[in-house]
C-alpha cells in the first residue's frame, strides 16, 4: 500500500469499496514547525465518473487497485461513448466520456498504444502513452530567427488539441506532446 506522498496521477485507488483515478495531487508545505505536508488530491469515480476529493498527510496510507492491463486501440466515438478494441480477442469496450475525461483530447481514431485498466471482466478507464506525436494543422508561419528566443505561440494539431508550440515551428510538422502534462515536448 502506498503513502500519500507516492500517488501520482492516473493511479488508481480504492476507497470505501469504490474505485477512484487520481486526477491531481497539489503537494502543501505548511510554514508552521512540525506541521505535515499535506496532499489535496481530486479523484474521479470510475467507472460513472463523478468528482470526489480529499486531503491526505504524508504518511497516510492508501489502497493502490489490483488491475489487469490489455492492449487496446481507440476505434471511434459515438456521442458520449467511446468505443475501444482490445488487441488481443478483438473484443470492444464502451466506455463513458466522464470515465475517459482527462484522456479525451489526446486521443484520435485508430491511436494504437493504450492501455485498458480492468476488474473483474469490467474496463475501468484507459491508460494513454505518457507521449503521443501528432501534426501541426494550423499556427502562425514560423520564424527563421525563432530558435534563439524562448516564446510560443498556439498551434491546432491533427486531433483538434490545442497547444503551445516554439515559434520555429510549422504546420505540417510531426510534434511530441506529453499526455500527462499537455505540453509540447519536441519535434517528431
Amino acid at each position: 500500500m502506498p503513502k500519500a506522498s507516492e500517488i501520482k496521477r492516473g493511479m488508481v485507488v480504492e476507497i470505501n469499496g469504490k474505485y477512484y483515478a487520481v486526477q491531481n495531487v497539489d503537494v502543501r508545505s505548511p510554514s508552521s514547525r512540525g506541521a505535515n505536508t499535506l496532499y489535496k488530491v481530486r479523484f474521479s469515480q470510475l467507472p460513472l465518473g463523478g468528482k470526489y476529493e480529499e486531503t491526505f498527510t504524508g504518511d497516510d496510507q492508501v489502497k493502490e487497485a489490483t488491475l489487469e492491463h490489455r492492449p487496446c486501440s481507440f476505434l471511434y466515438r459515438e456521442e458520449d461513448m467511446y468505443i475501444f478494441m482490445d488487441n488481443e480477442d478483438y473484443e470492444q469496450y464502451y466506455l463513458s466520456s466522464s470515465s475517459i475525461e482527462a484522456q479525451i483530447p489526446y486521443l484520435s481514431d485508430g491511436m494504437s498504444n493504450i492501455t485498458a485498466l480492468m476488474i473483474d471482466g469490467a474496463v475501468l478507464t484507459i491508460q494513454l502513452p505518457t507521449n503521443i506525436v501528432l501534426e501541426v494543422t494550423q499556427c502562425v508561419p514560423g520564424m527563421q530567427s525563432a530558435s534563439a528566443t524562448g516564446r510560443t505561440k498556439p498551434a491546432t494539431l491533427a486531433n483538434g488539441l490545442e497547444v503551445q508550440v516554439p515559434e520555429y515551428i510549422r504546420e505540417g510538422e510531426l510534434v511530441k506532446i506529453s499526455t500527462e502534462t499537455g505540453k509540447f515536448m519536441s519535434r517528431a
